[in-house]
């Protein structure tokens, strides 16, 4: 490989990180802690590296202004770091997605999409309906969604790959030939996408509750309270489906179990797909996203989503699949009371109004809601409190002081 070449793969590379730190710089109005994740690109292998100034890249997007970083980054915990708008924006005006963007974080783990014939649910693959059943799959999905990356083709992504300055990487790590067969190269391309997603970038588990699990450090007595009762069967019962506990390799749980579920979340009245022209939305606001349903055509799991990973979920707001809920603490409260508190009159109320009023609105989906695990969790204010406090221990990039007393 000659010095030019060698100059412009590493040109491509400084630029990726240049990238990762204009990323880094715009997600400072969330919280400090993960805010600069991605790693060095020293510390990846070549196809790594390409991964990531794939994922890095916005000229990909048609017209060219969204990467997949767009919205997965770094310092939202890899979920979109627009706070204010509950579902993304595609890459064209005015176009946003049905769904608030799950986080891409600690996905490496999730098992490939299949039916667990022991246990009789769906477990594993990717996105919040499970219908991209390994990385490599969910890749390739955004750039070709209409509303999305908007791409008409693969033929036309791997054009712009042919342009990037990191084509003589492509070929380095795939071949000499690998653009000339667009449907091939796409295909490596979310390979490519897929490795680095599965580099400790995505999962470095380093948050304070990694650094208490080894011993560096103590929780608070209010954090402390808070796991108690996240991994209480009779009270909190979090962990039924937000697993942390010490795995066998010594690290905590994922914070997800891969599962699907109907929580009984309302439709969020703020969702701008209901606003969408006709040609993107033909029901308008009388859209029902039918989750799981809709992917496997069972009507016994319309209305349920994939279980999101409570790792970096003070970084991940709004929540849940049409961030109906701006707060972590009124996504524990609807837990707690969504069948002891009244239903709403209207269908169509947002969070702080069912919040001002004392009531929830009705769910998305009223079949196959989960009446067993949540509801009426009988927790106080102040146990509610504590639970938040826990999960936001789960933040990677902690750097407190070792063995620190609490604050």
């Amino acid at each position: 490989m000659g010095n030019k070449t060698v100059w412009v793969i590493g040109s491509a590379l400084m630029a990726a990180v240049g990238m990762v730190a204009t990323q880094a710089e715009t997600v400072k109005k969330g919280p400090a802690r993960g805010a600069a994740l991605l790693a060095a690109p020293a510390a990846l292998t070549p196809k790594q590296q390409l991964g990531q100034l794939l994922f890095e890249d916005t000229s990909l997007s048609n017209p060219p202004g969204q990467a997949c970083a767009s919205c997965h980054a770094s310092g939202a915990g890899f979920t979109d770091p627009d706070r204010n708008a509950p579902t993304s924006k595609g890459v064209r005006a005015g176009l946003f997605g049905d769904r608030n963007t799950p986080a891409a974080a600690y996905m490496a783990f999730s098992p490939r999409f299949h039916f667990d014939e022991a246990e009789q649910h769906f477990v594993g693959g990717q996105f919040w309906d499970g219908r991209a059943a390994t990385l490599e799959d969910q890749a390739r999905g955004p750039f070709l969604n209409p509303v999305e990356m908007a791409n008409s083709s693969a033929a036309q992504v791997i054009d712009k790959v042919r342009a990037a300055a990191y084509a003589p990487l492509f070929r380095q790590v795939f071949g000499a030939d690998a653009l000339a067969d667009p449907d091939k190269a796409f295909a490596q391309v979310a390979e490519a996408i897929a490795a680095f997603e599965r580099t400790p970038v995505f999962s470095p588990f380093s948050s304070k509750y990694d650094a208490y699990l080894a011993g560096r450090t103590r929780l608070t007595p209010q954090e402390q309270r808070g796991l108690k009762l996240f991994e209480r069967e009779d009270k909190g019962n979090c962990a039924a489906c937000h697993p942390v506990a010490r795995r066998p390799d010594g690290r905590g749980g994922l914070g997800t179990d891969f599962t699907y579920d109907n929580l009984g979340v309302p439709k969020n009245p703020a969702n701008p797909f209901y606003r969408l022209p006709e040609a993107y939305n033909p029901a308008g606001r009388g859209y029902v996203d039918r989750g799981l349903g809709g992917v496997v055509g069972r009507a016994a799991d319309y209305g349920k989503f994939k279980v999101p990973t409570v790792r970096n979920v003070e970084l991940s707001a709004p929540y849940m699949h049409n961030g109906y809920f701006a707060s972590l603490r009124a996504v524990v409260d609807f837990y707690n009371t969504r069948d002891v508190k009244p239903r709403c009159a209207d269908e169509f109320v947002a969070e702080s109004e069912a919040l001002e009023r004392g009531c929830w609105p009705r769910p998305e989906m009223v079949a196959n809601v989960n009446t067993d695990e949540l509801g009426n969790l009988r927790l106080t204010p102040r146990e509610v409190d504590d639970i938040v406090a826990f999960m936001l221990t789960l933040t990677d990039g902690w750097r407190g002081p070792q063995h620190a007393a609490g604050r």
